[in-house]
């Protein structure tokens, strides 16, 4: 056993991983950046609502930022993907 204190040895894990993800898609995270961001600043709460209104979407005095147009985001930790067998299609 190794000094590490771990239950498996370091060649078992590194070798029981590549099993699991062998054929697996990549994965890759675009980095999502503005194009251009501003500060806008409003007198009072009629005006932000009128500028709520305009840009359809839902603002409050503790709106920090919005993107425009409204940015769907996806909730995907319900989301799984499943590779076939080799010889199913």
């Amino acid at each position: 056993m190794s000094d590490n204190n771990s239950l498996f040895a370091e060649n078992e894990l590194q070798e029981d991983w590549k099993k699991e993800w062998q054929d697996m898609p990549e994965f890759v995270q675009d980095k999502l950046e503005p194009y251009c961001a501003m500060i806008v600043r409003f007198r009072c709460e009629e005006d932000l609502q009128n500028f709520a209104k305009l840009i359809e979407q839902n603002l409050n005095n503790k709106t920090k930022s919005i993107w425009y147009p409204k940015l769907d985001v996806q909730k995907l930790v319900n989301t799984r993907y499943i590779i076939p067998k080799k010889n199913e299609k």
